[in-house]
């Protein structure tokens, strides 16, 4: 069973979220800032990793970052949610950003259930 990380401080995204993966089969841990994040993605090694970009403490962007520094979580994948783009902005429906995967609040579940299985389809174990 893939396990993915979701880490957002709106606790109904996260909810919501954790409901749809897990009733899709996945193994859902949740974190409500970025500090928590972190700090669960060292201990449990997730498949995957959903990270809110505006958090308290640590965004998720430098969460992304000190991940890509550890040896042990820098392959795990990241998409990143945010409220700072609207959906009309919607990255000509790639959702990629500067190499980023990243889904504007409210989130499409259908759209992000189908990314995270091309995500963890792709996912190579070194």
């Amino acid at each position: 069973m893939k396990k993915i990380l979701i880490a957002d401080d709106e606790k109904d995204i996260s909810l919501i979220l954790k409901k749809r993966l897990t009733a899709k089969g996945y193994s859902v841990i949740t974190a409500n800032d970025g500090y928590e994040a972190l700090t669960l993605a060292e201990l449990q090694l997730p498949d995957l990793i959903i990270l809110d970009i505006l958090m308290p403490g640590m965004e998720g962007d430098e969460v992304a970052e000190k991940l890509k520094e550890h040896p042990s979580t820098k392959s795990i994948p990241v998409i990143f949610l945010t409220a700072i783009l609207r959906k009309t902005e919607d990255y000509k429906g790639d959702h990629i950003i500067a190499s980023n995967i990243i889904f504007a609040k409210p989130i499409d579940t259908e759209e992000l259930l189908a990314q995270i299985k091309r995500l963890l389809c792709n996912v190579t174990i070194s």
